[in-house]
């Protein structure tokens, strides 16, 4: 009822999902950092000024945006997007947390597959009000924000 997709879209983040690339600078494997049977995590490829190594939380079944998603798949998301809230303030020594997610082309949604962003926060860095500053980044530069994450969850068993 309120999906955006156009009839022919490649998703991007169902290819991450599967074990494939995206084309560069966007999201590759080595960008991935958590998997379960429900969620992929990975590090964005696209960062803000002032808080690198942000992350998305997907399900990995392919749910366009809110109005899809499911109590059963939301609790794995929500679940999940918790858990890398804790890692990054043990791995990033960020001094606080924000999640923020799009729906539809009004509310700012590029990709049609439901995402949960989940950004390292310190004091004073402008997140909101310098939200037109973002820019792409390369797999080198996500790279060692991935392996600290990967270690964590591999560290926890999980």
């Amino acid at each position: 009822m309120y999906r955006h997709a156009p009839a022919d879209y490649r998703c991007p983040f169902c290819a991450v999902v599967a074990g494939q690339d995206n084309p560069a600078p966007h999201t590759q494997q080595s960008d991935v950092f958590w998997r379960t049977p429900e969620i992929t995590g990975f590090i964005n490829s696209r960062w803000w000024s002032n808080n690198p190594g942000h992350a998305l939380v997907v399900p990995n079944v392919h749910v366009e945006n809110i109005y899809e998603l499911v109590p059963s798949i939301a609790v794995h998301v929500h679940e999940a997007s918790r858990q890398v809230a804790l890692a990054m303030k043990q791995v990033y020594g960020c001094e606080g947390i924000s999640t923020r997610q799009h729906n539809e082309p009004a509310g700012y949604q590029e990709v049609w597959h439901y995402h949960l962003h989940v950004f390292p926060r310190y004091t004073g860095d402008g997140l909101y009000a310098l939200d037109h500053l973002h820019r792409y980044t390369e797999p080198a530069e996500r790279a060692p924000y991935a392996e600290r994450l990967r270690a964590y969850f591999a560290g926890r068993g999980g």
